[in-house]
């Protein structure tokens, strides 16, 4: 009988919405980490583009992504009663903003 050998897994990940971050220099205000009560979103700013990273929603939301132009983009999670909208916006500053609300 021959021994048995591991079989490699793969380690579970969060849900991610990650965009192709290619079009978006290293020029800029780099990374930005923005934290909110439906989840965390990873955006970065570079050659007068915002590009998402990824969109990671707490447990209980979903998230949907919305890019209006390479200069702007929306991530909103939902879940239950609450709504966070994370907004991005490319500029002179780049912007990032969280409006959380309740229905």
């Amino acid at each position: 009988r021959a021994p048995r050998t591991p079989t490699a897994r793969p380690t579970p990940r969060p849900a991610e919405t990650g965009g192709s971050d290619a079009g978006c220099a290293e020029a800029g205000s780099g990374v930005h980490t923005v934290p909110s009560q439906g989840g965390k979103t990873t955006v970065r700013f570079g050659g007068g583009r915002v590009c998402l990273i990824s969109a990671v929603p707490n447990r209980g939301f979903t998230v949907s992504t919305r890019q209006a132009s390479a200069q702007a983009l929306t991530v909103t999670f939902s879940g239950g009663r609450q709504r966070s909208e994370v907004t991005a916006t490319a500029g002179s500053p780049d912007q990032v903003s969280v409006r959380e609300t309740s229905f």
